[in-house]
């Protein structure tokens, strides 16, 4: 008979997550999981790396270099992990999230969070109508499912940093040109996440468990904003005022209709164009209800959060140049 609690369930049994295999180390959000999960102290963590890759992960991380084309290569690095946690990047190419899922479940992880950050597509039907990309994320999710794994989803809505700074092809800011554009009126409010928010580093939410969320989203948030507000706070940072900026207006809908144009016409950029502006139409769907207070995620501070967006699109920049 199983246990009902943890107390009955003997010596050998464990109840938390030990050992954490990662994938896309490197990246603007892998890095971030690294870093917290490495923090913690409480955690194995492995990093899944492409065999013959450069790869550099922090001190503390184990690395277990893997042939996407050999799917025994995968079961083994696999094997033994509590958590498998999936960052790709939009290059990817599109079956590796799937040789992953299904080698994990081979391997026996019990938990997978699958690459499907970003915005409300489980609560928001009408999304998935409108932008065809997110059929395949909700795919890549339930494919965990079909493999007899559970998934952990993680919904941020769009990383502040990132969609603040990267581009006027996100929240429609473009920083080196001083002009920002504002869809519809620039008023329609959105959820969206930092990439440091996350639970304290301590023992305080012993009530919280991964059953409570085991092939369902966990919705978080640390503003809920427009752009209006963003730019109110961009001012204060620094020190400037609106007719320091080129400001234009566009409707939220046109705007989106130009952006699966691009798309179609090979501009990348067009995807994020015409999901960011759909999201942003009135009434927004781009609002949801967070499990902050559950997870006892603290309180952010905007003007600490616009000057780090401002220093990572300054560093992007240099970057690239």
């Amino acid at each position: 008979m199983t246990s009902r609690y943890s107390r009955d369930a003997g010596p050998n049994f464990n109840n938390g997550i030990k050992n954490v295999a990662l994938v896309g180390t490197t990246g603007q959000l892998g890095k971030v999981f690294v870093e917290h999960i490495l923090k913690t102290g409480k955690h194995n963590l492995t990093a899944i790396t492409r065999a013959g890759s450069n790869t550099n992960v922090p001190e503390g991380a184990k690395v277990a270099a893997v042939d996407y084309n050999d799917e025994s290569s995968l079961v083994a690095a696999l094997t033994g992990q509590d958590f498998l946690v999936i960052t790709l990047a939009l290059t990817a190419p599109p079956d590796t999230h799937s040789k992953l899922v299904r080698a994990a479940a081979k391997a026996g992880v019990p938990y997978i969070m699958p690459n499907a950050y970003g915005i409300d597509f489980y609560g928001k039907p009408t999304l998935l109508e409108d932008i065809p990309a997110l059929q395949s994320i909700l795919s890549n999710v339930k494919e965990v499912e079909e493999v007899g794994a559970q998934w952990i989803g993680l919904t941020p809505s769009f990383w502040f940093e990132y969609s603040l700074g990267v581009g006027p092809f996100t929240y429609g800011f473009d920083f080196p040109n001083k002009s920002v554009t504002f869809f519809d009126d620039g008023k329609t409010k959105v959820n969206t996440t930092t990439w440091p928010q996350r639970v304290p580093d301590d023992e305080s939410d012993q009530s919280v468990t991964l059953a409570q969320f085991v092939n369902k989203p966990v919705y978080i948030s640390s503003f809920r904003l427009n752009q209006r507000e963003m730019l109110n706070s961009v001012n204060a940072f620094m020190k400037k005022t609106d007719d320091d900026w080129k400001i234009s207006y566009q409707p939220a809908g046109k705007r989106s209709k130009e952006g699966w144009e691009e798309l179609a016409k090979g501009d990348g950029r067009g995807f994020l164009k015409g999901m960011y502006s759909r999201v942003f139409q009135s009434p927004s769907d781009g609002v949801y209800e967070t499990h902050n207070d559950l997870l006892g995620l603290p309180k952010e501070d905007l003007a600490q959060a616009v000057q780090d967006a401002h220093n990572w699109s300054v560093s992007q920049r240099a970057s690239d140049n």
